[in-house]
């Protein structure tokens, strides 16, 4: 299964808190903007939406930023992909109002694949944010990045893709 770049920066916005959980200071949007390269008004919407869910805890004006709302121990990695991924549909015959499969009722991949999906969000019930920062000598020295990002037109079949200057070498 692949998680959608909506998931991908909300786990990376939610890990880059947990890191900083114990600063004076919440983290900013635009710090995380800068060392993950994303768009800063986009992640602006993940964290406001972050923020719905009852993640993140936001403070606007000066001194303000984005914390943790709950401990990151607390924080399921299978939750926030549940809350974050619109379409568990991994094939045609997951949707029965959508489903024109012709092997519908005669094919098992159905029952293979949902036993394989509920496998895959059952290993990320087991892992929390915590877990995937518990090692804090990985992060140190993580910072902006050096590059700035580009819109490169024509990439990946015909999409816009944001991708550092240095593929384009």
């Amino acid at each position: 299964m692949r998680l959608t770049q909506w998931t991908d920066y909300s786990l990376r916005v939610l890990m880059y808190c947990a890191i900083h959980a114990e600063r004076a200071q919440p983290v900013t949007i635009t710090e995380i903007a800068e060392v993950h390269g994303i768009s800063r008004s986009h992640l602006m919407k993940i964290v406001q939406e972050l923020s719905a869910r009852g993640l993140l805890e936001t403070t606007r004006g000066r001194g303000g930023g984005v914390r943790l709302l709950q401990p990151a121990q607390a924080i399921a990695v299978g939750a926030v992909v549940r809350a974050t991924e619109t379409d568990f549909a991994l094939v045609e015959c997951f949707d029965a109002e959508r489903n024109q499969c012709r092997l519908r009722g005669r094919c098992r991949l159905q029952g293979v694949l949902e036993q394989a999906l509920a496998a895959y969000l059952a290993v990320l019930d087991g892992v929390t944010l915590a877990d995937l920062v518990a090692e804090p000598q990985t992060w140190q020295g993580l910072q902006a990045l050096p590059i700035p990002f580009a819109v490169a037109p024509g990439v990946a079949g015909g999409k816009t893709e944001v991708c550092s200057a240095q593929k384009f070498e």
